[in-house]
C-alpha cells in the first residue's frame, strides 16, 4: 500500500535528522538482495551502533535538499537503496557497507556524507580502508606503552648482569 502524504513528511524528516546526527553516512544500491542479506546487513550495523534502512530516491533526495546538500544523480541509481548512519564515528558505517558490498554483488557503494559535504563512492572506498576508532586507540596505546617497556627491560638488564657478576665472584671463590 502507497504512503500517504503525512507518513512522506514523517520520513524526510527521520532522514533529516539522522542526516544531521551522523558523523558519516552511506548510501548503498542493491537489486535482487534478498531479506535474509539485509536483515544481516541490520543486524551487523545495530553490533555497531549504526542506523541502518532502505530509502525512497525521492525521500532521500528531498532530505538532502532540506540538509542543503546537493542530491543530483540520485535518482539515476539502479534499484534500491540502503543508508547507513554512523552516529559514534565517520567510519564504521562505511567499514560495514564496504565488508557487506564484498561478499555480495548485488550492492555497490554509491556515495555518503562526511562532514556535511557529499562524497562519492572513491572517497567512502578509502574511508572504509582506514583503522576503526578502536584500532587507533589500540595503536596509540601501544605507542604510550612503548617507551615504559623498553625502560623496564633496560632496568632489568642491569639486575640480570649483576646477578650474573655475583655468581661469577661466588664461583672464582668456590
Amino acid at each position: 500500500m502507497p504512503k500517504t502524504r503525512s507518513e512522506k513528511e514523517l520520513e524526510v524528516a527521520r532522514l533529516t535528522e539522522n542526516i544531521a546526527q551522523a558523523k558519516g553516512t552511506v548510501f548503498a544500491s542493491f537489486t535482487k538482495l534478498s531479506v535474509k542479506a539485509v536483515e544481516e546487513l541490520r543486524d551487523k550495523c545495530r553490533e555497531a551502533s549504526v542506523l541502518c534502512g532502505v530509502v525512497k530516491k525521492t525521500l532521500l533526495s528531498r532530505a538532502l535538499k532540506e540538509k542543503k546538500l546537493e542530491s543530483e544523480g540520485f535518482e539515476g541509481w539502479q534499484g534500491n537503496i540502503l543508508a547507513g548512519f554512523g552516529v559514534h564515528d565517520e567510519v564504521t558505517a562505511a567499514k560495514i557497507f564496504a565488508a557487506f558490498a564484498k561478499d555480495h554483488e548485488q550492492m555497490h557503494l554509491e556515495a555518503g556524507i562526511l562532514e556535511a559535504a557529499i562524497v562519492g563512492k572513491e572517497e567512502i572506498a578509502r574511508l572504509a580502508s582506514l583503522p576503526g576508532k578502536q584500532d587507533l586507540l589500540a595503536k596509540l596505546v601501544g605507542s604510550c606503552q612503548a617507551p615504559i617497556s623498553g625502560f623496564v627491560g633496560v632496568l632489568s638488564g642491569n639486575l640480570r648482569n649483576l646477578v650474573g657478576v655475583l655468581n661469577a665472584v661466588k664461583e672464582a671463590k668456590s
